[in-house]
């Protein structure tokens, strides 16, 4: 016991500043929000083409891309040899409209997450209950790396708990599966009112790479209001953080 005080001294404050200090160095192959140069744009559609998932398409003269659906694996930017696709390694992705996701070309801009009603009723005090409606489980591990010692949720508030009852919000994975769909339904309903939603990850926004199955509801827009948008395939920890951050206020826009 005493040998274990002692190693926890030596260890120091392992918890990171942000967003009061810098944000987290970011791995070398993050990649993150895309920007879009109409001037390098040939309309050629090879960009179109090698999305795997039609995220991408070409639109008046130029690209437009949609993060919600995007999987970020650059096969666009791979595939454009004028420049017109590039992906930058900017984190806050998120959005409270469904159509701030779609990125055209111009300057690039952040999109909106601060809820004014949500801030004023959860501000201060947030309870999510996680739902996997049938995730490949990659962001519902991100979203608990922010559990840890070194994220630590908690400081602002926010809590994961295990029962709906306690919670305030749902934080849905996965692209909603015919087998999940009731279990989300009666999730929701369990969930005492006043509630919002959080879709995080490319699955539970726009069904990811199950887009159009038959066994799969393209995410949780056609079954329940969703309230912020947090893209990736699956998003890293900090773009999950900021946009709960954002959507209560937490953080500037």
């Amino acid at each position: 016991m005493f040998e274990a005080f002692i190693a926890r001294l030596q260890q120091g404050h392992r918890t990171m500043r942000y967003p009061d200090g810098p944000a987290p160095e970011l791995p070398d192959r993050f990649v993150g929000r895309p920007v879009l140069d109409k001037s390098g744009c040939r309309e050629c559609g090879e960009c179109a083409d090698a999305c795997p998932v039609g995220a991408l398409t070409v639109v008046d003269g130029g690209p437009q891309l949609d993060t919600g659906a995007c999987l970020f694996c650059r096969q666009c930017e791979l595939a454009c040899t004028h420049g017109g696709v590039h992906f930058t390694k900017e984190h806050r992705l998120a959005g409270a409209r469904r159509e701030d996701l779609i990125v055209k070309p111009g300057p690039a801009t952040i999109a909106k997450a601060y809820s004014e009603e949500i801030h004023k009723r959860f501000g201060r005090s947030l309870k999510l209950r996680q739902v996997s409606a049938g995730g490949c489980n990659a962001c519902e591990a991100d979203s608990n790396v922010l559990n840890t010692l070194a994220w630590d949720l908690g400081r602002f508030g926010v809590q994961f708990v295990a029962s709906p009852r306690h919670a305030d919000a749902l934080l849905i994975t996965g692209p909603v599966t015919e087998n999940m769909l009731l279990g989300l339904k009666k999730t929701y309903e369990a969930v005492p009112a006043p509630k919002f939603v959080i879709a995080v990850g490319a699955c539970a926004i726009a069904g990811g790479p199950y887009r159009g199955h038959a066994e799969c509801h393209d995410g949780a827009s056609g079954t329940l209001k969703v309230d912020l948008f947090i893209p990736g395939c699956p998003p890293h920890p900090l773009t999950i953080l900021d946009g709960i951050l954002r959507v209560l206020g937490k953080v500037e826009e």
